[in-house]
């Protein structure tokens, strides 16, 4: 349907004859005599008159362009059908842990040996892709932990600042708490019934001002449920010129605050030792049950005022040409 945004402009349509009404006319046979004393150019100017006045087409044609002006400056809209839009009330944010240890290639995606980073690009971004009706927020740490998108429905945006990311941004050691206390202050203040922040990380807490259990029981006073993830691998191969060697890469990992970071909040820790572990656990994730508001909905809006704009200076251009060619 069409839809007009300034209806109320319609009341100038009769502004030119109500000019041409109420203004007094001028004389131009006296103007023209005034300016040209000689008899032949006086007949000559009284001839352009008649033939100026035998014109009526003009006038309408002026008036079809003041009527397409005053329909312009309405400012004329398309109007599409509503599409409903799917709100969850859920505000969720991803906290990734960027520091110098999410370097290390104990994950494969792809057959290919790649580190922490890329993989947790690669299946956080489908499971940012599946939270359709949440608003998604990213929080990158390390040394310093930083707001890198704030809570938006734009997850395509969530995506490409995610991918975007690299090693050592934020520094090179791990401020979980301060993390943890970042997503508490840009959550608290969203009036939801439910807050959700999925932390992800491979060390322990090295650095911040706030110790990570304590970020915790603040979380767990705002109602602020955490779901830890404990990334890499168990054991992994070390070949050098002496030979081959098992490690365990993940052996600064602090397994025991992050789960104790989830049971003080209500939420869960789980352990990612592979690029399946962790599709299973963001599938796992997936199961949070959305709390249902009321449905919102949204019409597409087309402009259309630039059409009888175009045609109006047209006939204007017309009008004006034709007045030229005439003189």
């Amino acid at each position: 349907m069409i839809h007009f945004v300034w209806p109320w402009l319609c009341l100038a349509l009769p502004l030119p004859w109500l000019i041409r009404r109420f203004t007094p006319a001028t004389n131009t046979a006296e103007q023209a005599a005034l300016k040209v004393p000689f008899l032949d150019d006086f007949s000559i100017a009284q001839s352009q008159q008649v033939t100026r006045s035998n014109r009526p087409w003009a006038l309408w044609l002026a008036f079809a362009a003041w009527c397409l002006l005053v329909l312009a400056c309405t400012r004329p809209q398309w109007l599409g059908e509503p599409i409903e839009q799917g709100i969850s009330g859920r505000d969720l944010m991803l906290a990734v842990d960027l520091s110098v240890s999410m370097e290390e290639k104990d994950f494969i995606v792809n057959n290919q040996p790649v580190d922490r980073l890329t993989a947790t690009k690669a299946v956080a971004s489908e499971f940012i892709e599946r939270r359709s009706g949440d608003r998604l927020g990213l929080i990158l740490f390390g040394t310093n932990a930083y707001l890198q998108a704030p809570l938006t429905f734009d997850r395509k945006t969530v995506q490409i600042l995610l991918n975007e990311a690299f090693l050592r941004l934020a520094g090179e050691s791990t401020a979980i708490g301060d993390a943890i206390g970042l997503a508490v202050k840009r959550l608290k203040a969203q009036q939801t019934e439910s807050r959700v922040l999925i932390l992800l990380t491979d060390g322990a807490n090295t650095a911040g001002k706030v110790s990570p259990i304590k970020a915790a029981e603040i979380a767990a006073q705002e109602q602020l449920k955490i779901y830890t993830i404990g990334i890499g691998a168990d054991e992994m191969i070390v070949r050098s010129f002496f030979g081959s060697r098992r490690v365990n890469p993940s052996r600064d990992l602090d397994e025991k605050t992050l789960t104790a970071i989830a049971e003080k909040t209500g939420g869960r820790y789980f352990r990612a030792r592979s690029t399946d572990e962790l599709m299973q656990i963001y599938q796992l994730l997936d199961e949070l049950e959305p709390v249902e508001k009321d449905k919102q909905f949204f019409r597409p809006r087309n402009e259309l005022f630039f059409w009888p704009l175009a045609v109006a200076l047209f006939l204007a251009a017309m009008i004006a040409f034709t007045r030229l060619r005439l003189k």
